[in-house]
């Protein structure tokens, strides 16, 4: 965690409501210091605990967490944690005389705010916890230390982890992987590598000799990408880093892939291709499942009429958009007649992540698109729900973000890329060159 420095100085967190909504067991997180809950919190998380979404199920987890705590000794007083730490839950807005500042105390923000601020008045070093922007600001303007709840080891997106790196070889290295299309490492140097990481090799002195390729930890070096003359489902990648994404796509030895990149880089597109190249031609998988989390861009639409097919299909519009552009292609026709066909013989199913929980997918090609809209929780509950044979391709923007309580970092792609990287059956690829139109990319840059 990022709040700790390496002094023991006692301190006391003050947690605010969104991150309790976003991650239940924060308050175990800590170390062996106090974590204090305001009483307004708590009431706040109740408003939640009726949702079926993840905000319901965050505040029903921390109120059981709670609970079960409480059967130790008193809230008021303090309950030891099994970390060293103390959770404290209670209202010290109105121990010591403060300023009011001005602010409207009806509000459960400044009553947050009060609560550190008088804790700090008693002598202690409160530290207020919140993913609110506009809370840390107010908090600063009141001389209250405030953070932001992180999990993850970056603090900013471009430290996050992209899956290739470039590095100089000698032209003996480059002529030996021509030749046998494989480049040995010895044990010291595969130390310098993660398992699946893409690599240019450039000759020192002269960088316009380069070659690609994926370092595999199983062989001990670098191996040529897949390559398909023919293109994937119609589909030939446009640049080198679609090259990468193809490669992790097609390989059947990779169990989850994860493709990061802003709007028309073909995330969506080339992985399903790879999912129907994989699954309809070369019967590898039973068949393709793709998913998207439901959740608006701007003002939502409320409720839709129709049976679930039809309140579904806004939602799953873009996905059909690349399964239209997909079929267009003539190798799609040679295969089959429409997607309709596919869908109705099970080879082809869409659906949202609605009921994902409790299910267990064995041999499927799924993805995951706008996997960026997931928390970290609902990305390990989807990728724990493979069966064997299973593989799964997670793709999103993530500076594109419609979860109020997401962002670049705290996210559940980005914190998937971040923990499984390096892993045998783990690759990850990050697109950053648009190939929609020019149009779209000129935006992407600009706007």
């Amino acid at each position: 965690m990022r709040f700790f420095t390496e002094e023991k100085l006692a301190k006391t967190f003050v947690l605010d409501t969104n991150v309790l909504l976003y991650d239940p067991s924060s308050i175990f997180k800590f170390d062996d210091n106090k974590v204090f809950i305001p009483l307004i919190v708590v009431e706040e998380l109740d408003r939640f605990k009726r949702d079926q979404n993840e905000n319901g199920r965050n505040a029903r987890q921390f109120a059981r967490s709670v609970d079960e705590l409480r059967q130790q000794g008193s809230l008021a007083e303090g309950v030891k944690l099994e970390n060293g730490g103390t959770l404290i839950v209670g209202a010290h807005h109105n121990d010591v005389n403060v300023p009011n500042f001005g602010l409207d105390l009806r509000t459960a923000d400044n009553l947050i705010l009060l609560n550190a601020l008088n804790l700090q008045k008693k002598g202690e070093q409160a530290i207020l916890i919140t993913k609110d922007i506009n809370l840390r600001l107010k908090a600063d303007a009141l001389s209250i230390e405030s953070e932001d709840y992180e999990s993850s080891n970056v603090s900013n997106f471009t430290e996050v982890y992209t899956g290739h790196r470039v590095f100089e070889v000698d032209e003996s290295m480059l002529q030996t992987f021509e030749a046998e299309r494989f480049l040995p490492f010895s044990t010291d140097e595969q130390n310098e590598f993660l398992a699946n990481q893409y690599v240019t090799m450039e000759v020192a002195g002269n960088p316009q000799r380069r070659m690609h390729g994926r370092f595999s930890a199983k062989k001990g070096g670098i191996v040529p990408l897949i390559r398909y003359r023919e293109g994937v489902w119609g589909i030939h990648p446009r640049n080198l880093e679609q090259q990468f994404a193809f490669d992790a796509l097609l390989n059947n030895e990779v169990n989850l892939v994860s493709l990061v990149g802003k709007a028309g880089t073909g995330k969506t597109l080339l992985a399903i291709a790879a999912g129907l190249e994989t699954t309809i031609s070369q019967r590898f998988y039973s068949r393709v499942l793709v998913s998207r989390p439901i959740i608006p861009m701007g003002r939502d639409l409320g409720f839709l009429p129709g049976d679930v097919n039809e309140k579904l299909g806004p939602w799953m519009q873009p996905i059909f958009d690349n399964i239209d552009f997909l079929f267009g292609s003539q190798r799609a026709k040679n295969e089959m007649t429409t997607w309709d066909e596919l869908i109705n013989q099970g080879l082809l199913h869409i659906e949202p992540l609605t009921y994902i929980r409790g299910r267990s997918l064995p041999g499927q090609y799924m993805i995951v698109d706008e996997a960026q809209n997931l928390s970290p929780h609902e990305v390990k509950t989807i990728i724990t729900r493979a069966g064997e044979g299973t593989k799964i391709v997670l793709t999103g923007d993530c500076e594109q973000i419609d979860s109020p309580y997401l962002d670049s970092i705290n996210n559940g792609l980005t914190y998937c890329i971040e923990r499984c990287k390096g892993e045998d059956i783990v690759s990850h690829t990050t697109l950053t060159i648009g190939e929609r139109s020019p149009l779209s990319e000129m935006a992407s840059k600009l706007l």
